[in-house]
């Protein structure tokens, strides 16, 4: 499968609920560093998965309502812990429907499969993965 990837940062603050996140229960601020696989079985007529410039743009526009927030007071979040992995499923979906909206400037079915992963740190990182079939 081919495949075209674009990164962005975003910046956030968010506190989580459960003894296991020690002190992430109390309000931190968090940067993080995500990227976007679209992946496709076959290139286009002009040889791409998709277009780089419009995948980025595609990708700014899901980070933009998060970016400089605090995930806690946003209302799509209410009672969830905001995690890495939670972050890269919502942005997932929210990539979805561009693509099936065709802003990636292909027929939406020609993409077959998208990943997010979203970085902590160089150290650690959590990702989600499907198809769009």
């Amino acid at each position: 499968m081919f495949g075209v990837e674009v990164s962005e940062h975003f910046m956030v603050a968010h506190s989580f609920r459960g003894a296991v996140f020690g002190p992430a229960q109390r309000l931190h601020g968090a940067t993080f560093a995500v990227s976007a696989g679209f992946f496709s079985e076959r290139l286009d007529e002009n040889g791409i998965v998709a277009d780089i410039g419009r995948a980025q743009q595609v990708l700014r526009s899901a980070l933009d309502p998060l970016n400089y927030r605090n995930l806690d007071d946003l209302p799509q979040f209410k009672d969830r812990n905001t995690t890495t992995e939670f972050l890269a499923k919502y942005l997932f979906d929210r990539l979805a429907d561009a693509v099936r909206a065709g802003e990636l400037g292909r027929e939406p079915s020609e993409i077959a499969a998208i990943r997010v992963t979203i970085s902590e740190s160089p150290l650690a990182r959590a990702s989600y993965e499907a198809l769009l079939r």
